[in-house]
């Protein structure tokens, strides 16, 4: 375990891995360095690239701070793209991906950009969160129900089915894992707050993103996530869609063959960069 000092003196824990271009990873809610899959992710990612496999804050063995903030987050990243030389390829998945757009819209020295199914909500198609989501898994946590959080973020915020949230209940190890990571929603929230509306994205929003950049959809992927990452391709300067048979929402192991599919997917998006 290697480890960076962020800007506000927070301590970012990573692992590299593998030889080549360096890049690194950006998870999304209720991820973290080692969970098996993000692992073997970065292990195959190493045949092809330096992999820098970091955990945001708040999770695994990084530090966090007291009042959560998304310039915090950014810094975080900018600090890991610092670790890594100065600059490198940058991938996110889900909410890591706007936390990635987010970076490079402020500067971040970021060569190449792969943003995989962003969860923005651009039009009335598919589903829809509450429009008080964030502040409500905000008002869960505040009061320590992270059982609650955690399905209501599933259930309200990514449209899992109910049933998902039961069968994880009882699949060992899947639900502490999820529950350890619960204080950590409301950030995750707190990047998707105002982009999950039902409204278009703003033209000009993301100018500043000019560095190649590939936008990833699952074509089995739900209809919201599949939009979204057409509207955001179009809006960005220098960005390409890239249609792959995956899926960020599974009925039965979420996780693990998300990460397999989005090995493949990365890979396909280095040769199309």
């Amino acid at each position: 375990m290697y480890s960076v000092i962020s800007k506000d003196g927070t301590s970012i824990a990573y692992d590299r891995v593998g030889q080549g271009p360096p890049l690194i990873l950006v998870a999304g809610a209720f991820s973290y360095r080692k969970f098996p899959g993000q692992v073997q992710l970065a292990n195959l990612l190493s045949e092809q690239f330096t992999v820098y496999n970091y955990d945001r804050r708040g999770r695994g063995d990084s530090g966090d701070a007291s009042i959560y903030s998304i310039e915090r987050e950014i810094e975080d990243l900018q600090a890991m793209i610092d670790a890594a030389g100065g600059s490198a390829y940058v991938w996110g998945l889900s909410s890591g991906a706007i936390l990635a757009l987010q970076a490079a819209a402020r500067g971040a020295n970021i060569m190449k950009l792969a943003l995989h199914e962003p969860p923005f909500v651009v039009d009335d198609a598919g589903h829809k969160p509450p429009e008080d989501f964030a502040k409500h898994v905000s008002v869960l946590m505040a009061s320590n129900q992270r059982s609650e959080a955690v399905k209501y973020f599933m259930t309200k915020g990514m449209g899992a089915p109910s049933f998902v949230v039961s069968m994880m209940r009882v699949m060992p190890g899947v639900w502490t894992n999820l529950m350890s990571l619960a204080h950590t929603l409301p950030y995750d929230a707190a990047l998707l707050d105002g982009y999950m509306d039902g409204k278009a994205l703003p033209q000009k929003l993301w100018d500043t993103v000019k560095m190649p950049t590939i936008v990833i959809e699952g074509t089995e992927s739900p209809v919201a996530l599949r939009h979204a990452a057409k509207a955001l391709a179009d809006v960005l300067p220098n960005a390409k869609l890239l249609s792959k048979k995956v899926s960020v929402i599974r009925k039965s192991s979420i996780r693990s063959r998300f990460h397999l599919s989005s090995k493949r997917s990365l890979v396909a998006t280095h040769k199309h960069l």
